[in-house]
């Protein structure tokens, strides 16, 4: 019993860790990019979700009906999961380990059920508890800026393979027209005003 967990305490980590790369690389490469035996994800984000959702006030739902395309599709979650599990099932079996794989689909579901639900709470802000925290605060304007530039930032939950991979954007390049909110950060460039000599 004590392998078990040792093994699913393991994977767990290593998942999440997965996790921000997978997430990256669907987000890049198929939801930002025509792809032609399978478009679907790319026709509903950046057709459909990134010309709803824009950098501006409209980074915030302004019409009800639009609020169905902020999450994914409800067959989308079980897919992604399934996907992502190969290459931990393929270990779990390898290594004889039921924690190789139970650890990281518990990883697997939590990444995708708090991907689905910050999504959410940046597009559709209520004022709830988890909007009030500095890392949704931090997460909200790195997702901002991914709406300003659709080649940046491509992580939602967890921006390590934004770090890693050379496409996280700390502030904008330019001023424009930002969403504003209590839970949205300033993400306009830096002042470069010089400071005043003091008398």
């Amino acid at each position: 019993m004590t392998t078990f967990f040792f093994w699913a305490a393991i994977g767990f980590v290593i998942a999440v860790v997965f996790a921000s790369f997978f997430e990256w690389t669907m987000h890049r490469f198929l939801m930002h990019r025509r792809v032609e035996i399978f478009s679907y994800p790319f026709e509903k984000h950046a057709m459909v979700h990134h010309q709803i959702f824009k950098a501006d006030e409209t980074y915030h739902l302004i019409n009800e009906e639009d609020k169905y395309t902020i999450p994914m599709a409800w067959w989308n979650g079980p897919a992604i999961i399934a996907v992502g599990m190969i290459p931990f099932a393929v270990a779990g079996f390898l290594l004889k380990s039921w924690g190789i794989v139970c650890g990281p689909l518990l990883a697997c579901c939590s990444y995708y059920g708090a991907y689905e639900y910050i999504h959410w709470c940046m597009h559709l802000p209520r004022k709830r508890s988890v909007e009030r925290s500095g890392i949704f605060f931090r997460l909200n304007g790195h997702h901002l800026l991914h709406h300003r530039y659709m080649g940046k930032n491509f992580n939602v939950v967890l921006p390590l393979a934004d770090l890693c991979l050379g496409t996280l954007l700390t502030r904008s390049k330019v001023h424009f027209k930002q969403a504003t909110g209590p839970c949205v950060p300033d993400v306009q460039p830096k002042s470069t005003k010089p400071a005043l000599a003091a008398v």
